[in-house]
C-alpha cells in the first residue's frame, strides 16, 4: 500500500492511498467515524470531479487536541482487529460444520 500526504494541519489530514477502491475506503472511513475525536471522515475517488485524480484521497477532520494521524492509526488498528475476529469466527464455523 502506497501512501502520500496531500495536506496536513493540526486537525486535518488528506492522504492519498494508492491502489485501493471503495471496498477498503468505506471500511476505513467507517472505522474512523467510530473513533473518538474524529469530527468528520470522507474519501474521494472520482477523477472527473477531482482534477484528474485517479487514487482515493482520504480526508480526516478531528476535534481540538486530537491528531488526525493518531486517529487514523487507531482506526486502522480497529479494522485489523475486526478482520482478525472475522477470521476466527469463519474458522470456528467451518470447524463446527458436519
Amino acid at each position: 500500500m502506497e501512501l502520500r500526504v496531500v495536506d496536513r494541519t493540526d486537525n486535518e489530514l488528506r492522504i492519498e492511498i494508492a491502489g485501493e477502491n471503495h471496498t477498503f475506503m468505506n471500511v476505513l472511513k467507517g472505522s474512523l467515524l467510530r473513533t473518538d475525536g474524529v469530527a468528520a471522515a470522507t474519501y474521494d475517488v472520482n477523477p472527473e470531479q477531482s482534477g484528474g485524480q485517479t487514487e482515493p484521497i482520504l480526508s480526516i477532520n478531528t476535534e481540538a487536541g486530537v491528531r488526525p494521524l493518531d486517529a487514523l492509526e487507531e482506526a486502522a488498528r480497529g479494522v485489523s482487529d475486526q478482520m482478525g475476529s472475522l477470521g476466527a469466527e469463519i474458522e470456528a464455523a467451518f470447524a463446527a460444520e458436519p
